[in-house]
């Protein structure tokens, strides 16, 4: 019997997830708004036939400079919009996917409906949208707020917002274009949707003025753990990049996102697990250990606690080899993730300085030290065990987190059975072996 094969994307923000990835000796400082930087990481991706290219994304400068003199110490304060990004680099590119984020919080569903049916289109179908609201103060003050929109009302208009996004797809049938010159006719009438859609947050009539999608739509992503996200992912999306550091918990939201997919007529198959992944792999045990305390030792203490303060507070007042306080859950930025970073400390006896410098390694995801064949041996079990149906690999740093994987880790699951040497189609949607959906008129 053929063993699954787990799907693979690589996460490419700031040129590596490490929050002092740009003090690394053999990185450029600036890398994070390069282009030429994003297109070589992304040819190595294709050319390992890597299924999509991610980019997380804000539309702020989220961090306070809480405690005084981080925010200068921090590289996450420009970048590139990934759109745009896209745009340039699937020029470049043939096969590798691309997912983009935006936030339903501080955009109109045409804005978004049009833009990724756009780049989509010049993808040739390899685009994706991962759908996000906006928490942070900071992300409120650049839209013309003093205080961002409560929890409740963020998801709720998530919800409402994929809605009319998915309608506007809808709008042109595959085959509404004749372009017939002789007849003077360029699309059948028939086989256009104008979507009229009424509803709380958003009116919106339609349709939309880009064709219909070279694979049905583009590929649909969340990582929200909430009751209304895990909603929104069994309803609409294709990907879950779910944060989980340890497998139960994986296996627990695995079994209660997919078990929701029957009640909106969709089955199992239809809705893919990615998993975040850092893996920090070397030639042995002893030489990936010497890279990670290595990395460990480019984390500013400043940066280490301001990275906390969304989740926790400020705690420079504390004592850093101490333990880690109970997060307040009503004010922390993402909920899932101050209770994952609790639980996590509380777990593994973690003090807040051991905490700041485990995020900073991976911010919230799963970490794996070792050679080649240990990284694989994990990323199997996780597979075998219901806990992912592939990774979102998030290295530390780039290029070299990607090569690492690349030279020590696709061997083995190449020699294993469990990754594709050759991709299988032309669009994103083909490559991850999902079906097209069907439209909402057919």
């Amino acid at each position: 019997m053929s063993k699954k094969q787990m799907k693979l994307g690589l996460s490419m923000r700031y040129m590596g997830y490490h929050l002092g990835a740009w003090r690394h000796p053999d990185l450029p400082v600036d890398g994070a708004s390069q282009f030429r930087s994003y297109l070589d990481v992304a040819k190595v991706a294709e050319e390992n036939k890597f299924d999509l290219l991610f980019l997380a994304d804000g539309i702020g400068i989220r961090y306070d400079d809480v405690p005084k003199g981080s925010l200068c110490r921090s590289s996450h304060n420009v970048e590139l919009e990934p759109l745009t990004l896209f745009s340039a680099l699937a020029s470049r590119t043939q096969h590798i996917g691309m997912i983009a984020t935006a936030s339903t919080t501080y955009n109109e569903p045409y804005h978004i409906a049009r833009k990724y049916g756009s780049l989509d289109q010049i993808s040739g179908g390899r685009c994706g949208w991962n759908i996000v609201t906006s928490w942070s103060e900071q992300e409120a003050w650049n839209f013309n707020r003093a205080k961002h929109l409560d929890y409740d009302t963020r998801y709720e208009r998530a919800a409402e917002f994929v809605d009319v996004v998915t309608g506007l797809w809808d709008s042109w049938d595959s085959d509404a274009f004749i372009h017939n010159k002789a007849s003077s006719v360029f699309y059948d009438e028939s086989k256009l949707h104008v979507l009229n859609h009424v509803g709380k947050h958003f009116s919106v009539r339609g349709p939309l003025s880009v064709r219909r999608s070279p694979q049905g739509r583009p590929i649909l992503v969340q990582a929200g753990t909430s009751e209304v996200g895990q909603q929104i992912a069994a309803r609409h999306c294709d990907i879950v990049f779910a944060a989980q550091q340890n497998m139960k918990g994986a296996q627990n939201y695995y079994s209660s996102v997919k078990s929701r997919l029957e009640s909106c007529g969709r089955s199992e198959d239809d809705l893919l697990m990615m998993v975040g992944l850092t893996p920090i792999v070397g030639r042995t045990r002893e030489e990936a250990q010497e890279k990670y305390r290595q990395l460990e030792e480019l984390v500013d203490p400043l940066v280490g606690l301001s990275i906390l303060k969304r989740s926790f507070g400020d705690l420079s007042h504390l004592d850093l080899d101490g333990p880690v306080p109970a997060p307040d859950l009503e004010n922390a930025g993402i909920r899932s993730s101050a209770n994952m970073y609790y639980e996590t400390a509380r777990r593994e006896n973690l003090s807040i300085r051991q905490l700041y410098k485990r995020i900073a390694m991976a911010q919230e995801h799963l970490t794996v030290i070792g050679t080649g064949s240990d990284v694989a041996d994990a990323m199997e079990e996780w597979i075998e065990t219901k806990a992912a149906d592939g990774f979102n690999i998030t290295p530390t740093h780039l290029p070299h987190g990607l090569n690492d994987f690349v030279q020590y880790v696709l061997p083995e699951l190449h020699r294993r059975g469990r990754f594709r040497k050759e991709y299988e189609g032309q669009t994103l949607r083909q490559n991850l072996g999902l079906r097209e959906p069907q439209s909402m008129y057919a």
